[in-house]
Order: C-alpha cells, then structure tokens, then sequence
C-alpha cells in the first residue's frame, strides 16, 4: 500500500517537473501566445517584375550561363542543346545537370515558356 502511494506521488512529481520544464521554468509568466504571421503573397506583377532579374535558360547566351557559379563550357552547352525548357528544374529531370549543380543556380535563373 506504501510503495503504491509513494509511486503515484513520485509520478506526480514528475509529471509536474516535464510541465514545468516544457513551459520554459515559468507557468505564471508565460508570454502570451502569438501567430506567426504568414508572407504576404505575391501579387501578379511582383512575380513579373522578380522574374525579369532572373537569367532566362531558354534565351541566355553562353556568356551569361558561364557567369553563373559552377558552370563550365560542358554544362553551358548541355544546356543550350536541351532548349527549350517549360520549368528550370528540367535542367535536373532531363539529366542536364547533376542536383549539385542546379542547387547552386535555381535561384538565379528562370525557364519562361517559349513562345
């Protein structure tokens, strides 16, 4: 009867402890709960006009694609070969560029749908 009363109060104890170390040592002074707030999305015309400082893979020169970190004359002229692309990551699906390379580049370029 003893050791079941001192195991319940001793899990008690500790049920207690985990609560107050996961409330960060304070119960009565926890800071009020907040949202984080979402991004705003994009309008239209932002999307357009972000877009344009992105280097087009579809009409890029070889000049502008040899500017772009870790590319060389084979990985530019696999990329010129492959045109057109309808979405950057083809670069990657198409076995044009290792997932390496793409990652280093993906936020600098951009594959508007040819025309």
């Amino acid at each position: 009867m003893i050791v079941r009363r001192s195991s319940r109060i001793l899990s008690a104890v500790l049920a207690a402890g985990v609560l107050l170390f996961a409330c960060g040592g304070s119960i009565a002074q926890s800071a009020p709960a907040t949202t984080p707030t979402a991004k705003p999305a994009q309008s239209v015309s932002e999307k357009i006009a972000a877009s344009k400082n992105l280097l087009d893979i579809n009409t890029a020169t070889v000049a502008q694609l040899k500017a772009l970190p870790g590319m060389g004359d084979a990985y530019v002229q696999r990329i010129i070969a492959g045109r057109p692309y309808t979405a950057k990551n083809q670069l990657t699906t198409r076995g044009i560029l290792p997932q390496p390379a793409y990652a280093a580049i993906k936020d600098q370029i951009i594959a508007h749908r040819p025309k």
